[in-house]
């Protein structure tokens, strides 16, 4: 088993890429956008479980996508914020232990990587509810999302399965949906950062007395619209001197 000196665990959805996790759904039925949205907003701000919204998406779209569906909206549709493949890349190289751990679906994934659209990634912690069996090495996806509050049950898994300390642990994520993972990271003393922050990880955070350790990107005032141009202008390889630095490699 390959030696890490420390775990980079983080979401994926408007955290390293400006995509939702619903937006294959919505790409190949544009008339469900509404009900998608809505239900993506519930719950990221804990108003309803992970488990309740794909119960609600299971009963608006009766099909769930097809690889050719997905691969369609991959090929038209696949985004990540600048310099999120060159952070990944980065964390390979110095031995950082690169953890997607996201309520996204698995077989998005899945085919991004086997279209090479993300490189091989150790861990992707994802949703099963949309998944292609057979189609992704199995080591790569033996944790899920099932719900919200297994972020953090996943990347206790990580450290405990490669040996990480909190100090060498670094947890990422961008709304309310994060807020548990955040409130086991305080717990735990492991270091935080808040991805274009959105105003419902904040409340969260604050109604816990939880510190956010590092901001990256906007961070968004209560009823701000998100400004995806504005997004898209940071370059998220600027955060390895400061995984560097937090965990004192080299």
């Amino acid at each position: 088993m390959r030696k890490y000196k420390a775990l980079f665990s983080s979401d994926w959805s408007e955290c390293l890429s400006p995509n939702g996790p619903f937006d294959p759904l919505a790409y190949i039925y544009p008339d469900l956008l509404p009900e998608l949205e809505k239900v993506f907003r519930e719950y990221t701000s804990n108003q309803i479980t992970l488990q309740v919204a794909v119960q609600c998406i299971r009963k608006s779209a009766s099909n769930l996508l097809t690889m050719e569906q997905m691969d369609s909206y991959l090929d038209a549709e696949f985004k990540t914020y600048n310099g999120v493949i060159e952070l990944i890349e980065w964390c390979r190289s110095n031995d950082v232990l690169f953890m997607l751990n996201t309520t996204g679906t698995q077989g998005y994934f899945q085919l991004a990587v086997s279209k090479g659209f993300l490189p091989k990634i150790p861990i992707i912690a994802a949703n099963p509810f949309i998944s292609y069996p057979g189609n992704a090495p199995r080591e790569a996806y033996q944790f899920q999302v099932n719900e919200i509050a297994d972020k953090g049950v996943n990347t206790r898994a990580a450290m405990d399965k490669f040996g990480f300390s909190a100090p060498h642990v670094i947890i990422m994520g961008d709304s309310g949906g994060d807020g548990p993972h955040f409130e086991w990271a305080a717990k735990h003393h492991i270091f935080k950062i808040a991805s274009m922050a959105k105003y419902s990880l904040q409340s969260f955070c604050d109604t816990r007395s939880i510190e956010i350790d590092y901001f990256f990107g906007l961070k968004y005032a209560k009823g701000q619209s998100r400004d995806v141009m504005r997004e898209l202008e940071f370059d998220f390889e600027d955060l390895t001197a400061m995984i560097q630095s937090r965990i004192n490699l080299g």
